[in-house]
């Protein structure tokens, strides 16, 4: 083989291997329960984040790439959080990821991708602590899309103490992470309004009798149940407040729309009110547009977890535009972009303008949450 022949060879080698390298598809996580009692979360959040990806491969995909996604079942277990983090980075090699219902799982992941500097969006886990955990870093890569517990245990309270007036409330939360820290937002808003609950009570996943913490809240004069906690759980309350023919409203966190809790409890579960980001109502194209869009693709009326799905299809749009704008899939580029994003992206939750800067990684603020209420198997907007 001459030289000439051996130049244009290896050239052809490198165009080979550059053009094979362009088409080769970007990775983006997905990280969630798809399983337990936390999976229509999870199943709902993952169903968005696909509606996205199909629109967008449907274009052309970004940066000319296809986009994959890479799903797995974290169970909503902390050791396997963290071991699906190990592996997204390590062997599948993603840009980023999207994903974490729970508080507990994204606190134990979320720091492999810190030390990989490869951005992760947080689209249901609300725990106030999780965009905070590395702020005393140069540079942080945890960004989130939901509305955080700080946000929500202002709402709650608000509409408890402010609007409905009561003054003896009682605090059900349950064991995780999620609804401890969520239980310790409530109480110090709760004391900010000079408020001190008459009961503060605890119960684990898959309990299926709150009789004991009810009774406590019932003779200790509570006016309305205010709830901290994720799962058919909260089910349980409603149906043993039912029990013991003791009706006061349910005020909790956003949660009370899952649909396990919408029809585990019934008739029961009627005037339970929560912060949304998002209720199963096409009042713009956009919003029509998407639920039609799984109806059609999931064969489904209700979605089980219509704050889920949207927040995890937002997360998609805002992660490709920070992509595209960056011109690169390189971790240190993209979180640049999504800090000091320069178009509007139009979501389904909102139209996100400039949603993160370097130190404010809360893509929701508080005038983009509603005031949700369950009312006939339905989540419709609160009055």
């Amino acid at each position: 083989m001459t030289y000439k022949t051996q130049a244009l060879v290896a050239a052809a080698l490198m165009t080979f291997a550059m053009s094979s390298q362009a088409a080769d598809p970007i990775k983006i996580g997905v990280s969630g329960p798809y399983t337990g009692g936390s999976a229509p979360m999870g199943a709902s959040m993952r169903d968005g984040v696909k509606l996205a990806v199909a629109e967008i491969n449907a274009q052309g995909g970004l940066l000319g790439r296809q986009v994959q996604l890479i799903e797995r079942d974290d169970e909503a277990k902390n050791e396997r959080g963290v071991q699906i983090a190990q592996e997204l980075i390590n062997k599948e090699k993603v840009v980023a990821t999207v994903g974490f219902i729970n508080t507990g799982v994204a606190l134990a992941s979320q720091r492999f991708y810190q030390e990989a500097k490869i951005p992760v969006i947080n689209n249901v886990a609300t725990g106030s602590v999780i965009t905070k955990q590395f702020e005393k870093d140069k540079d942080n890569y945890v960004f989130r899309t939901s509305a955080s517990d700080q946000i929500q245990a202002k709402m709650i309270a608000d509409e408890a103490v402010d609007k409905q007036k009561y003054t003896k409330v009682a605090i059900l939360a349950d064991s995780t992470n999620y609804g401890q820290l969520g239980r310790e937002d409530l109480e110090k808003v709760l004391a900010s309004k000079k408020v001190t609950p008459v009961a503060i009570e605890k119960y684990n996943i898959k309990d299926v009798d709150m009789t004991a913490q009810l009774l406590k809240s019932k003779q200790g004069g509570a006016q309305v149940v205010l709830t901290y906690g994720i799962g058919p759980e909260l089910a349980q309350i409603a149906n043993g407040m039912e029990k013991l023919n003791w009706h006061v409203p349910i005020i909790g966190s956003w949660p009370l729309s899952m649909g396990n809790f919408i029809d585990n409890s019934g008739k029961n579960g009627n005037g339970a009110r929560m912060p949304q980001t998002f209720i199963q109502d096409g009042n713009t194209p956009k919003r029509k547009a998407f639920i039609e869009a799984y109806q059609k693709a999931y064969k489904v009326d209700r979605m089980p977890s219509a704050v889920s799905a949207a927040q995890g299809y937002d997360s998609i749009l805002l992660l490709a535009a920070a992509i595209k704008q960056a011109n690169s899939t390189d971790g240190e580029k993209v979180r640049a972009a999504l800090e000091n994003l320069n178009t509007k992206v139009e979501g389904v939750v909102t139209t996100y303008d400039k949603p993160f800067t370097h130190d404010d990684h809360e893509a929701i603020k508080p005038g983009a949450v509603v005031m949700g209420e369950v009312k006939n198997g339905r989540v419709v907007l609160g009055k």
